[in-house]
């Protein structure tokens, strides 16, 4: 019996991804920051309870922006005796906490707009105007952090989801005020704000559960772990695969292990390469471990949930 690894990893497509989420996490982390601090100091010099609120919703915004772009950073530190795999999960470990977030958020809206249905807000044209900027920066931070991997990386992902976030909050204040200006539909303001938090509950929901899903070793949602051994298993001179396992790192690093057993004419180091090659361009898999294993000296591993 011998163990055989093979690690294969495509480094300058990780690390243009890498270095493009951690660019726009950066400018978003400033234009927020810089606007929470203008509101901040103009709600104190004009004693403006609205400014000061915003701020505080923007401050929010910036500690999940700061929270994703630090995870970056770290996740940049090179793996050692003691983090084999490097600081990479922490990227997870952000997305999860800024999806519990969410959830905090559309709960205490959720308060908040149960209040208000017993005594709906008096809406002013200064707020109107604050919503309206609050919008518009919203919007652009928002399209910044589109311009990264939102799509595949969870942690960009959690980010966006804050700013989106606040800027339905922003719509639906402008939408509710305009409601209650036009037509003087009070109740406007206190649904509009339980519609966005239950779209802000819903997304944090899906964070926290993507997130928690990687946390708990589970298999990357876009592999089959079906598929997968029964491609190995008609690899030439496989006769058995078991203990297969698939797990991600990050939401970008998926990585697998199996045990192959082999008939004795078999090429192991051929078929070690070949085993790598076929996991890696059929199911973008570039971290593997394969144990090969003659007919009738195989050994199973002591875990009741392996195959």
């Amino acid at each position: 019996m011998g163990h055989h690894h093979d690690h294969g990893h495509e480094h300058s497509h990780g690390h243009h991804h890498h270095t493009s989420n951690t660019r726009v996490l950066f400018w978003s982390f400033i234009l927020i920051f810089t606007f929470m601090i203008v509101e901040a100091i103009g709600g104190i010099l004009t004693n403006s309870l609205a400014l000061l609120s915003d701020a505080g919703h923007m401050l929010s915004d910036a500690a999940a922006l700061g929270l994703s772009l630090l995870a970056f950073k770290i996740g940049e530190k090179k793996a050692t005796g003691n983090k084999t795999f490097g600081y990479k999960r922490f990227e997870i470990i952000a997305a999860f906490i800024n999806g519990l977030t969410l959830i905090i958020i559309s709960l205490y809206i959720f308060y908040e707009a149960f209040h208000r249905f017993a005594e709906p807000p008096e809406v002013s044209g200064s707020m109107m105007i604050i919503a309206f900027i609050g919008l518009c920066v919203n919007i652009l931070v928002a399209w910044l952090l589109m311009r990264g991997d939102a799509k595949e990386n969870l942690n960009i992902r959690s980010a966006l989801l804050h700013v989106l976030g606040d800027l339905l909050g922003s719509v639906g204040a402008l939408t509710a005020g305009l409601f209650i200006i036009l037509f003087g539909w009070n109740i406007a303001d206190p649904i509009a704000s339980v519609l966005v938090a239950i779209l802000i509950v819903i997304s944090g929901f899906r964070v926290t559960r993507d997130s928690l899903h990687i946390l708990m070793e589970g298999k990357p949602a876009n592999i089959d772990v079906d598929l997968l051994k029964n491609s190995l298993m008609e690899l030439n001179g496989v006769e058995d695969v078991h203990d297969i396992h698939v797990w991600s790192i990050t939401s970008e690093f998926p990585s697998m292990s199996c045990h192959l057993v082999v008939d004795k004419t078999v090429d192991r180091d051929q078929l070690l390469q070949t085993a790598n090659d076929k996991v890696k361009t059929q199911f973008n898999i570039n971290h593997s471990t394969f144990q090969i294993e003659g007919i009738g000296t195989h050994f199973h591993n002591s875990c009741d949930s392996c195959d």
